[in-house]
């Protein structure tokens, strides 16, 4: 996805309304629907829009496209969670659930004997959440490690 689909859709998918968002956000609703319209020429979002939307929302599909069109993953750091045997058993099921998500995705993409951009971008998002779940994985491994 795009950061102007993503921003686009985190607008429209807050479930307070893009009219309460845009009063969360301190302008008008035609600004912030102006903002998010991929079409429109003028008022575009500026950075701290897309900052603000993402805390107001907790919606992140903004930082994950950004993160994507560049090469990079995301993934939330949680260090109030204690590290423990059971929460990284939590974690490893969710890299095999990422895992078979992948196998389904090719699955799916190569089941009819072509390959069309709408699967390779399917294929991408399943491996994009398993880097995510692995790379949490990780982070909560190194926060166990002995100082």
């Amino acid at each position: 996805m795009n950061v102007q689909d993503a921003f686009y859709h985190t607008v429209h998918d807050y479930k307070g309304g893009t009219a309460e968002l845009a009063g969360r956000l301190d302008m008008s609703q035609a600004i912030l629907l102006n903002k998010a319209d991929p079409n429109k020429e003028h008022n575009k979002p500026l950075l701290k829009d897309a900052d603000r939307v993402m805390g107001l929302t907790a919606d992140y599909r903004i930082l994950h496209a950004l993160a994507e069109n560049h090469g990079h993953v995301c993934f939330k750091v949680d260090r109030d969670t204690h590290a423990s045997d059971l929460a990284i058993l939590e974690l490893v099921t969710k890299v095999w659930q990422s895992n078979g998500d992948v196998g389904t995705a090719v699955h799916n993409a190569l089941a009819d004997g072509r390959v069309d951009h709408k699967e390779i971008a399917q294929v991408r998002q399943a491996i994009y959440r398993t880097q995510q779940s692995l790379n949490e994985m990780l982070m909560r491994l190194e926060g166990m490690a002995e100082k």
